[in-house]
This record gives structure tokens, C-alpha cells and sequence, in this order.
């Protein structure tokens, strides 16, 4: 395969602000349908942390009780680093009230003054089930770890990941409650559980695409559009069987130098290959 640089600079533009207005809507919507559950946004807007990304948030609390959910977009589409009119937009709905904890050794939840609740008669995910089919209908469909709402013209695909907060206290010695690093545990419905850091996974994205003048990020969404062609047109096992995130990762562990040689997209994508292989 041969690419011009007029090719290679078109798989390395970023969200278009068509996509941007899918994407915002599709938040917009499942933040709607949670209403259902009892959650109030108390009229605040969906906002993003950074300018230059698309980490859209919006936090919401229960009228009568004292649940807390934030939900948020994560991924590719969060970090700017989808490939363009290919990507489905990736929802945390994150239960912050409830939440799974690491310790380091020797501490457990008496050092902090946690109890430990059981399990609800429905849980979390089913709740958001309910709450997603009656809004969308048979667009909605449950998967293993998320549950997919279908797009259309107005919103992009949605999945959504209900979850709960997991709080990371290895590094904390004060037995601070609020002193954690903050993840993800998602309770897929094979009984897998999955731990996730989606908001260090944007910070330091962000970092390094900095420190590299912006070519980092250019370049995942350059690989990422070519691992599609080599799946879609040529047909590579090889290509199917590599992830987004996992393409995202191994080009932030190439050190920022070998990014910023070159202005030239073709040269500096040579020198990405070159240094992976």
C-alpha cells in the first residue's frame, strides 16, 4: 500500500464539527433518558474540560435519595483520536456514591471508614437498560459490557457503559478518602471485571500530543485509518485482531523525538514504522 501526503494529512484531520454535533447530541440524549431514573442535571450544561478535545461531562444527582452518577464520553472520541465518520462515540455513566476500592498492603475499608453495601435487587446496568429502550426503542441493544444505542441522523452510535467508580488509594498514606486516583470497574455480563483509567487516559493524551507539537495524535489517527483499510479492503487477519486503544498505546510509548523531526506527514509516519519495528 502507497499513500500520497495529501492522503496521509486527510487521515490525520480531526473530528468534524458535524461529527462534533453528533457526538454532543448523543450525550445529550442518554443524559435525557436518565432523567427517568430520577437523576437531575439541575440545568447545567454539558461542558468539556479542555478546548482542544471532545471530553464532554455532565454530572447528575437523584431528587430524593443520595445517588450521584457523572457521565461522560471516553475513548478515541473523547481524546480527538477517532478516525473520522468511522468511530461509534464510547458513554461512561459512572455511580460515584457507590464505588470499589484499592488499598495498599495493610489498609482496609476501616482505615477510611467505608462499609461495605450489598448488592441491589436490579442492578445498575439494567436500570440503565430500562431507562435507554424507553427512550430509543428498539434502537437499544445490551451487549457484554455496554449497552449499544443506534444512530441516526441526528446522534452518532452510542455505547454506553454503565459502571461504577474505582478508587486507586496505593499511592495515599493519610487515609485520605478523597486522595485517589480515579478509574472505572465495569461488571460485564460473562462476570468479567474490568478496570479502566478513561480520564488519565485523556490527560495523558493530551500531554503527550503537546510535547510533540501535536503530531502524536496525528499520527494514531493516520495508523488507526490505515489498520481499517488493511481490515476492510485487504483483508488482514493481522489488522482485525489489533484494537484502537491498543494502536493509541503503542505510539504514545515512542518517545516525543521521534515525532517532531520532520513537518513532512509521510516522513514523520516513517520514522513512527521505523522505530516500531
Amino acid at each position: 500500500m502507497k499513500f500520497t501526503e495529501s492522503q496521509l494529512k486527510l487521515f490525520a484531520a480531526p473530528l468534524s464539527e458535524t461529527e462534533n454535533r453528533l457526538c454532543l447530541n448523543a450525550i445529550s440524549m442518554i443524559r435525557d433518558a436518565l432523567k427517568r431514573l430520577g437523576f437531575t442535571d439541575d440545568n447545567r450544561s454539558i461542558t468539556k474540560k479542555y478546548s482542544d478535545i471532545y471530553d464532554y461531562s455532565i454530572q447528575m444527582r437523584s431528587i430524593s435519595g443520595s445517588r450521584q452518577i457523572k457521565i461522560f464520553i471516553q475513548g478515541s472520541y473523547a481524546n480527538n483520536t477517532n478516525v473520522r465518520t468511522q468511530s461509534d462515540v464510547d458513554i461512561a455513566i459512572v455511580q460515584e456514591e457507590t464505588f470499589q476500592t484499592e488499598y495498599r498492603l495493610g489498609v482496609t475499608d476501616e482505615n477510611y471508614h467505608f462499609s461495605v453495601i450489598p448488592d441491589p435487587p436490579k442492578t445498575f446496568k439494567d436500570e440503565v437498560q430500562e431507562c435507554l429502550e424507553c427512550k430509543f426503542g428498539t434502537d437499544v441493544e445490551r451487549k457484554n459490557k455496554s449497552i449499544k444505542v443506534h444512530g441516526n441522523t441526528y446522534r452518532k452510535d452510542a455505547d454506553t457503559v454503565p459502571c461504577l467508580r474505582y478508587r486507586n488509594y496505593t499511592q495515599e498514606f493519610n487515609n485520605n478518602p478523597n486522595d485517589y486516583i480515579g478509574g472505572i470497574v465495569i461488571k460485564a455480563d460473562d462476570g468479567t471485571r474490568i478496570i479502566n483509567y478513561p480520564e488519565q487516559h485523556i490527560q495523558n493524551g493530551r500531554k503527550k500530543n503537546n510535547e510533540t507539537n501535536t503530531y502524536y495524535k496525528k499520527m494514531v489517527r493516520i495508523i488507526k485509518k490505515i489498520r481499517n483499510i488493511m481490515d476492510g479492503d485487504y483483508h488482514y487477519l493481522s489488522a482485525k485482531n489489533v484494537s484502537s486503544f491498543g494502536l493509541e498505546s503503542l505510539l504514545w510509548n515512542i518517545p516525543n523525538a521521534t515525532f517532531m523531526k520532520y513537518s513532512i506527514y509521510r516522513y514523520v509516519f516513517g520514522d513512527v514504522v521505523d522505530y516500531i519495528l
